[in-house]
């Protein structure tokens, strides 16, 4: 245990020192076996894991939905998501604001990056806010709280990546994110609905969308659902598997972006498989280096150790997974949501499996966590991508804006550990 201690601390000290998390797991997790079982055992080890889990097909569904996410980020559909959502939202008071958290729904769904969903959302939806005179707290706050959906609804890398780390079947995980997502999306409104009701002059009205508009982008948005229906419906169904969904979704996608105009150059599909092999290998990275570095944490001991632990503590299941919940939330205030995963699951992975918990609802668990700590200080990536795009909103306003977001994922992630039905209806009907 005091082994893999040193190692974590570490890591913690490379990543402060501004190491990226993949090759700071990669570092430390080939220095930690060298020290344990030698160099060159450690070097035939990182040479093999990285071959081996590089080839493994079951990876090859993470490029595809980046691919596809990329594919409708270039098709420039946020717009008609953004309108058509004000469209029937635009009424209500702070209906810009809901109009954002739904079209962050709507846009996560078919892309899956909680980073693109906060640029593109924070492109979007802020100068309307502006225009109309909402608070830069409301609005860079909800546009930062809205860009975590991107990792709770399907299609979303990180459950995909906690699938293969878990070897849980990520169709399954597509389908039980489907109810905690939809659930967040609504107390997310809520959170509007309450401060906009504490105070009015943070979202003055704003007038009803131009009808015509609202036609536009109604049937701007129908190629998206539909795109979403096929690819979830198609897994639900059994037509096929995830990884061949994915490849369906990034056909669908590019179809969709050609058909509204783009993709037409040589240059843009550049761009687009540009975009989408960095980051790509970005993930590879994290994965790979959190391989090797879990190498390192299972040579020395620490999984067994901690089993002990449960055991001496008599801890429940329920008990096991709050604590595994907490830690995670620590994690999340230093770590993105990738990092928690392959830093985090495979050290407590065979304690939960003993103990009998759900795998699946596990994973819905520890992604929704993983959502809190995107918006907590003191990193929280997405308000740092908002502010990257909105330089002018002080990042102190951001920081104050999502605070009633934390405490609605606080209390999502309260309901799904009291009613695990949440995150394992849906799955259930499907085994």
């Amino acid at each position: 245990m005091a082994t893999a201690l040193i190692g974590f601390a570490a890591l913690l000290g490379l990543c402060f020192l501004g190491f990226r998390v993949g090759f700071a797991t990669l570092v430390v997790g080939f220095v930690g076996f060298g020290l344990q079982r030698g160099f060159e055992a450690s070097l035939a080890m990182v040479g093999q894991q990285v071959l081996e889990d590089s080839m493994n097909y079951n990876l090859s569904v993470i490029p595809l939905f980046i691919l596809m996410g990329v594919f409708i980020v270039h098709a420039r559909i946020s717009k008609d998501l953004y309108d058509a959502a004000y469209a029937g939202l635009g009424r209500f008071r702070g209906g810009l604001a809901l109009a954002t958290v739904l079209a962050a729904g709507g846009f996560s769904a078919v892309c899956g990056s909680t980073l693109a969903t906060a640029a593109t959302m924070a492109k979007v939806a802020m100068p309307p806010m502006k225009t109309y005179r909402y608070s830069d707290r409301l609005a860079s706050g909800t546009i930062a709280a809205g860009g975590t959906l991107g990792i709770m609804i399907p299609p979303s890398v990180p459950l995909v990546i906690y699938g293969l780390i878990a070897e849980q079947d990520i169709g399954l995980l597509f389908i039980a994110g489907i109810l905690p997502g939809l659930l967040l999306v609504t107390l997310f409104m809520i959170c509007v609905g309450i401060v906009v009701r504490r105070d009015p002059l943070a979202a003055p009205e704003a007038p009803p969308l131009d009808p015509a508009r609202k036609k536009e982008a109604i049937r701007g948005t129908l190629p998206v659902l539909i795109l979403f229906l096929v690819v979830l419906g198609g897994i639900y169904t059994g037509a096929f598997t995830a990884t061949e969904a994915s490849g369906i979704g990034a056909f669908g996608a590019a179809v969709i972006a050609v058909l509204r105009g783009n993709l037409r150059t040589l240059g843009e599909w550049k761009d687009c498989l540009s975009d989408a092999t960095v980051t790509t290998a970005t993930i590879f990275i994290v994965l790979l280096g959190a391989i090797v570095f879990s190498q390192f944490i299972n040579l020395s001991g620490m999984p067994y150790d901690l089993l002990d632990l449960v055991d001496a503590w008599e801890l429940s299941p329920f008990q096991l997974v709050l604590f595994v919940c907490v830690i995670a939330i620590l994690m999340g205030m230093v770590f993105e949501a990738i990092g928690i995963l392959v830093l985090l699951v495979p050290v407590f992975l065979p304690a939960l499996q003993i103990s009998g918990i759900d795998m699946i609802w596990f994973g819905i668990l520890v992604v929704l966590v993983s959502e809190i700590g995107l918006i907590t200080p003191p990193i929280g990536m997405n308000v740092f991508v908002v502010k990257s795009v909105l330089p002018d909103v002080r990042l102190g306003a951001i920081f104050r804006g999502v605070t009633p977001y934390i405490i609605a994922l606080v209390a999502g992630l309260v309901l799904v550990l009291v009613f695990p039905p949440i995150a394992t209806f849906l799955p259930g009907l499907m085994r």
